[in-house]
């Protein structure tokens, strides 16, 4: 990859390369830790041998044909009970650049997908460094499936497999490191209501009778909506229920 320049103010200024790493959010955790990053640090690679997803899960990317990078972000006005705003602000930001290359069909899966479809074309993991009540650092992890081909697990979609073309990585890297900036600065101005409400009209199987999974069972239910701390609001019959990350998964 060559190096990237985004039209920003403070988001990917200070850009570290590496040809090969086994985690970025790693890596930039440890910038952090020797107080080396600066707000807007972004760590890219062409090939990390174990890369971090949700639910512990890793990530699968062939080398050189991804986005594969991790921010670095000081969002200390963030009080901790209001953090899953940002991973609101992202996960449009994501989406954002994604509209600008795929057709329309692209919905946001709670808590932190872009799906195509019924398909994953890339994946969020954000880790908080906490002090007292607010967020000292956040590391973004982002993997977006740009130009791979073929995929071991059969729900994993890219964008050159939805549209037939093949990608420059440091154009699309640039637009994503754009659109995050604008997100995160709404965030920063106080406009919550605004991301909230675009980020459920966007959401995947919103207002939808689906069959999800929860301890164990198959259960039918309707996402109504996101709670403050992120839970998943589901309608299940006549009860309104609420879920954390792991104690519900979508039947796909």
């Amino acid at each position: 990859m060559q190096k990237i320049a985004p039209n920003t103010l403070f988001t990917g200024k200070q850009v570290i390369y590496l040809p090969q790493c086994d985690s970025t959010n790693r890596f930039a955790q440890n910038l952090i830790n020797k107080n080396e990053a600066t707000e807007g640090t972004v760590v890219i690679t062409e090939c990390q041998t174990h890369g971090q997803g949700q639910r512990g899960n890793t990530w699968e990317a062939e080398p050189g044909k991804n986005i594969t990078l991790s921010l670095i972000l000081k969002p200390g006005f963030l009080a901790i009970q209001q953090q899953f705003n940002l991973n609101i602000c992202i996960a449009l930001a994501v989406l954002d650049v994604a509209r600008l290359y795929l057709p329309p069909n692209l919905k946001l899966k709670w808590p932190n997908d872009l799906y195509y479809e019924n398909k994953k074309v890339g994946g969020i993991l954000i880790q908080n460094s906490l002090s007292g009540q607010i967020i000292q650092h956040a590391v973004i992890g982002i993997g977006l499936n740009i130009n791979q081909l073929l995929f071991l697990v059969p729900t994993a979609i890219s964008f050159a497999q939805v549209t037939g073309k093949s990608f420059n990585l440091n154009e699309l890297t640039e637009k994503l490191l754009e659109f995050i900036e604008v997100r995160y600065l709404q965030l920063k101005e106080g406009r919550t209501a605004k991301l909230r409400f675009e980020y459920l009209q966007n959401l995947y199987r919103y207002q939808e009778l689906h069959t999800y999974q929860i301890n164990g069972s198959l259960v039918e239910g309707t996402i109504i909506g996101i709670d403050e701390t992120g839970q998943l609001c589901l309608q299940i019959g006549q009860k309104i229920e609420y879920f954390s990350f792991k104690e519900i998964a979508f039947v796909i």
